[in-house]
């Protein structure tokens, strides 16, 4: 990349100073412009003819002096970057470099005397089971030998397609370390098949990657499962160390919220079951729902609650509301324990407002509707970011679905947050980069004027749809890529933006705690790199022409 006043042909101009050769002509070299420019081409014949001119001379040897030391300052940098990633396990190797090929394997008809006779001649803990057209159908294990064989008495006669678990979780062979280990942390699962175009080609263990750097997230999640409410505190920071070293290994933005999300949740199930410990078991079934940037999957750290419970109909009333309310005390209790501050709105299940029956949420649902204010609105949007993350999965259901009948019957409700949305666009950034430094705005809210925005127009799309409590982003635009909602082109754009926002609010955030300041999200356009510039721009003009399509919707 050549900045203003640069020169090239160096490679000549060595030459010619050593005398080394007559022919510069095999230095030739292609240079593109990505932007405007002009160029002053010299001739090689003119420099050599020119060269005895002391001010010729002297101006050739200064730059090509300055070119030399920017070479090496930034080999210099190249090179210390690459010993960084060479430590960096996580960032650098794939899963095809620790993978165990060739993969054993066995036909689903095949005796289990059999496979326990390949999994002692191969040393192996693992053979995948295979159709007819050599495709992945399970996986036996060592477990499955001892838990599903042994243990039921079971023996030669057994086969294969009896005792193996379906459907194994895979993962791709160029996937990450981090990938695999984030599977295995997750899915408590020990063995991973390796694919690739369909086809199984090896296995990769959680022995294997624990052999690698894990960067403690084994020992995290077991002092999250050994925690009670006076140790619940000392889980913040090992947190935090997690999600400092996939920051510093470089791990994409959207993965590392995907590790960060999981190992919240887990912890946050826990605290729920160390209440439930506390106030006694529940007297009906009962489902625990997060809101706001959890409910998108987007904490990267521990920010305001944002929750709240559903609970059956039925019993003696009294007492199952009493109950409730003691346990969304002691719920909010053990996460503002842990790190979480209680939200300042207070949209907490410890609050009336946010916690009741079906019929409950059923009545609360229908007013907002009915009573569609700015206020409403506010708290419907907050709300439509629920995400179920605890307990009775057919009360979920039923649930989701009295919030579907509520929005089929509240248009005028949809077409209000549409209205309330046009009365704040998204800035946009006409003028060229250079340009940014002498504009009046030179800073923009990355979470009011482009995150909220963002979310609020996918969650139009979705509940126009009939989907509700469809998980992050990205997975709304995958399901509306399907609903034929958005092309494929718009939905890649669209995730670009998403995650060049998430980028630089992550960063920003993480810099503020480290540096001990209050992190917020206003992000000065004179302290961005040139690239992150670029990309926001282009983030927010993507962001604004979805605002500008939802709101032609309605």
């Amino acid at each position: 990349m050549l900045e203003q006043n640069d020169m090239i042909g160096f490679s000549s101009l060595a030459d010619f100073l050593g005398g080394k050769t007559e022919d510069p002509k095999r230095y030739e070299v292609e240079v593109g412009a990505v932007e405007e420019s002009v160029c002053l081409h010299i001739p090689y014949t003119v420099v050599k003819m020119r060269w005895e001119d002391p001010a010729v001379r002297d101006f050739a040897l200064q730059q090509a002096t300055i070119r030399l030391r920017d070479i090496y300052g930034s080999f210099a940098e190249q090179v210390q970057l690459a010993s960084k990633w060479g430590e960096s396990e996580p960032f650098i190797r794939r899963v095809q470099d620790i993978m165990n090929e060739p993969v054993v394997v066995a036909d689903m008809d095949d005796d289990v005397q059999d496979i326990a006779g390949k999994m002692v001649e191969h040393s192996t803990s693992s053979v995948v089971v295979l159709n007819d057209s050599d495709q992945l159908i399970g996986i036996v294990t060592e477990k499955d030998l001892v838990q599903r064989v042994v243990a039921r008495g079971l023996g030669a006669g057994t086969v294969a397609r009896e005792i193996m678990t379906p459907h194994p979780f895979i993962i791709a062979r160029d996937a990450y370390y981090y990938e695999a280990m984030s599977s295995f942390l997750m899915n408590g699962i020990k063995h991973l098949p390796v694919m690739d175009r369909g086809r199984v080609i090896g296995m990769v263990t959680l022995s294997d990657l624990l052999r690698k750097k894990n960067r403690g997230t084994m020992e995290l999640l077991q002092n999250v499962e050994e925690s009670t409410v006076e140790t619940i505190h000392e889980l913040k920071p090992a947190f935090y160390d997690v999600l400092g070293n996939l920051i510093q290994d470089g791990i994409p933005t959207v993965h590392t919220l995907d590790v960060m999300t999981k190992l919240y949740d887990r912890f946050v199930r826990h605290a729920i079951e160390l209440a439930v410990s506390e106030v006694g078991e529940p007297p009906v079934a009962f489902a625990w729902y997060m809101m706001g940037s959890g409910g998108r999957k987007e904490q990267f750290m521990l920010t305001d609650q944002d929750h709240f419970l559903v609970y059956e109909d039925g019993g003696d009333q009294v007492v199952v509301d009493d109950y409730f309310e003691k346990l969304g005390g002691e719920i909010v209790r053990c996460l503002e324990a842990a790190g979480y501050k209680r939200c300042k709105g207070l949209m907490m299940a410890s609050e009336e407002q946010w916690r009741g029956t079906l019929t409950v949420w059923k009545e609360r649902l229908r007013s907002w509707g009915v009573r569609a204010t700015n206020d409403n609105i506010l708290l419907a949007h907050n709300f439509l970011a629920f995400r179920y993350v605890y307990g009775d999965e057919a009360l979920h259901d039923q649930f989701v679905a009295g919030v579907k009948e509520q929005l089929e019957r509240s248009r005028i409700f949809l077409y209000r947050m549409a209205e309330l949305e046009k009365e704040k666009p998204v800035p946009t950034f006409d003028h060229p980069i250079r340009a940014l430094f002498r504009m009046k705005r030179e800073s923009v809210d990355l979470k009011k004027q482009a995150l909220f925005p963002f979310h609020h127009c996918l969650q139009l799309l979705c509940a126009r749809k009939g989907l509700v409590g469809g998980g992050s982003p990205l997975e709304q635009i995958e399901w509306l890529v399907n609903e034929n909602v958005l092309s494929e082109e718009t939905a890649d754009e669209l995730c670009f933006a998403y995650e060049v926002v998430l980028r630089i609010r992550v960063e920003r955030g993480w810099e503020a705690y480290q540096t001990g300041r209050e992190n917020d999200s206003l992000i000065d356009f004179n302290y961005l790199r040139t690239k992150d510039k670029e990309e926001l721009l282009l983030a927010l003009k993507t962001i604004r022409a979805l605002q500008n399509q939802v709101v032609g919707m309605y």
